[in-house]
């Protein structure tokens, strides 16, 4: 619910925006963003703690307090449904194009009379925006990108909103005494970026009991289908969730089966004829006997294969490694020892820096890194020099005063145009760890934004380049550069590549860490938390790298304080 609300939220500061309304935009832009990083779900926060509990939300006041209630009772919000109906037909639609936005929408409407995504899209092809007000030369072809974007991403969920609604039904499907398993399964349990619907195989009795609970969940908005073993719903927040109901003796090849994509089950199957068995969802049978499917490790053992992690079951390669027993040993969900991309209320975060260290703490983190922006980024709050050094005396207090956890210095330092760091190097060398981040110029040609990274990456002060490619998952592509030179730089100088945790950013991506792991280079895991909820998210950037292949030995943070300090110091 969370993210569909923050989504409604954006979107009512834009059209605000829009009409020219002030201060309120601000407003709404603030409270959806703390709503994006709560660890709770607003619907359970509202219902242990009622209006009370949501005002202590940052930036939620009364009145947002009351749409967030009318939002967890109703599903809409009357004020969103007024303001959408007074924008011009199609508008709206054109308000969710990447880099499109809420003005350029308006304005193409009231210039072109463009009302509708296949207008402009149109418009776009003819080259009938070229050299209009606010719109640059390759805006065209900006604009053509972003609708192909949208138009792939239509029908898809992030892993960070899909994943906490599967594991909601899965602890309510084993709350029954009759359900014995429940495990999801699917593009979810592979860990994919974005997921269509949810799959959850349940090994229960009394089937028909647990079909009726499940189609009468409470954020069940429609029930699709019903049936003996089987059951579809979709929920409030648009997830088609289904359910299969499973014997125990074929639990495993059925979790096998719905699990590993298409590619990765027909080598299973193709390698199970070889051997003159048959593999399907009901088991591996030798003829008409069953001689596995119990779970998969016997289905895979079977297959004369030792088990292969759900996250590897893309064929890539690991079913050949399998084979030859050479498949790697990758990082653990509890491996990673600290997160060392942060921000707080100093710069553009939520929370204090004493509370995101304690947070940290309670998930068993050793260490934190407090990286607020440094330098000049665009943004109206980032830490200059004075204020860095600052902070540095704060966190050095802190360090004195908290137990069970140290508290990192850093900075996530804007990279200029030109490649040189926004904050100089006589601040930056009493830094624990600096990242190096790009925040503007995406549109820059491949070769320039190549430069002004490994330009960056020159710097002895550097120890991550963060975010890497810029992306923002549905909303922005990568910008255009050459990780193979960014690459060989990283291992030319050890800076750690970054896997950022952030659900609508995952980058690098898994196809990223595999190419890096097999130059060498290592890879710090942060979740670019902006409030205290959000560090849990930590868990996304293992799965990105667990899909890369990852080891343990690749990822920084896997190692503990001292011996990360000696990597960080190296120069």
């Amino acid at each position: 619910m969370n993210a569909e609300l923050a989504e409604i939220f954006y979107e009512i500061a834009n059209i605000l925006e829009l009409k020219k309304v002030q201060w309120k935009p601000a407003a709404y832009r603030k409270a959806a963003k703390a709503i994006e990083g709560l660890g709770k779900d607003v619907r359970e926060i509202y219902e242990e703690g009622e209006v009370k509990a949501l005002k202590e939300i940052p930036g939620v006041g009364d009145a947002i307090a009351q749409k967030i209630i009318e939002f967890i009772e109703t599903g809409k919000i009357k004020h969103y449904e007024e303001l959408k109906k007074t924008l011009p037909e199609g508008v709206e639609q054109m308000m969710k194009i990447p880099g499109v936005g809420a003005k350029k929408s308006m304005f193409l409407y009231k210039k072109l009379g463009i009302n509708s995504i296949k207008e402009l899209e149109n418009a776009a092809k003819e080259h009938k925006l070229a050299g209009l007000k606010t719109f640059k030369e390759k805006s065209e072809e900006n604009i053509l990108k972003g609708i192909a974007l949208l138009k792939v991403s239509k029908g898809r969920t992030l892993l960070g909103f899909a994943l906490p609604i599967a594991r909601e039904i899965e602890n309510k499907l084993k709350s029954l005494k009759e359900v014995k398993e429940a495990i999801t399964a699917g593009s979810l349990r592979r860990r994919e970026e974005t997921i269509g619907d949810i799959d959850i195989i349940v090994v229960a009795t009394e089937y028909e009991k647990v079909v009726d609970f499940f189609v009468k969940l409470p954020f069940v908005k429609r029930v699709l289908a019903k049936g003996d073993t089987k059951a579809a719903i979709l929920t409030k927040d648009n997830m088609q969730v289904d359910i299969r109901i499973i014997e125990p003796k074929s639990f495993g090849s059925a979790l096998q089966y719905f699990t590993g994509n298409k590619e990765h089950n027909i080598q299973l199957r193709k390698i199970a004829i070889k051997k003159r068995l048959k593999l399907n969802e009901y088991g591996l049978f030798s003829g008409k006997n069953q001689i596995a499917g119990k779970t998969e490790e016997e289905v895979y053992n079977k297959l004369g294969m030792p088990y292969i992690e759900p996250e590897l079951r893309t064929e890539r390669g690991e079913i050949e490694a399998a084979l030859k027993n050479q498949l790697p040993d990758i990082i653990g969900y509890k491996d990673v020892l600290g997160d060392l991309h942060t921000h707080t209320t100093q710069s553009d975060g939520n929370n204090s820096i004493e509370e995101m260290a304690e947070a940290a703490k309670a998930l068993g983190m050793k260490y934190i890194a407090i990286t607020d922006h440094g330098g000049v980024t665009g943004l109206i709050h980032h830490l200059d020099e004075k204020k860095l050094e600052k902070q540095i005396k704060e966190i050095d207090k802190l360090n004195g005063k908290l137990n069970g956890i140290t508290i990192l210095k850093g900075s996530e330092v804007d990279v200029k145009a030109d490649g040189k760091l926004a904050l100089g190097d006589s601040i930056l060398k009493k830094l624990d760890v600096v990242i190096a981040a790009v925040h503007s110029g995406f549109k820059f040609p491949k070769d320039r934004m190549t430069k002004r990274i490994l330009k960056a990456m020159d710097n002895p002060y550097v120890n991550v380049i963060g975010h890497p490619t810029g992306r923002l998952l549905q909303k922005r592509q990568p910008y255009e550069v050459e990780l193979d030179k960014i690459f060989d730089k990283a291992k030319e100088t050890e800076i750690a590549l970054e896997i950022n945790a952030s659900p609508d950013r995952l980058d690098l991506n898994d196809a990223c860490v595999k190419e890096g792991i097999s130059r060498g280079i290592k890879f710090s895991i942060g979740t670019d938390s902006h409030a205290t909820g959000q560090l849990k998210q930590i868990e996304f950037g293992i799965s990105v790298a667990r899909r890369g292949w990852a080891e343990k030995k690749d990822i920084i943070n896997t190692l503990n304080l001292d011996e990360l300090k000696r990597f960080l110091n190296r120069n």
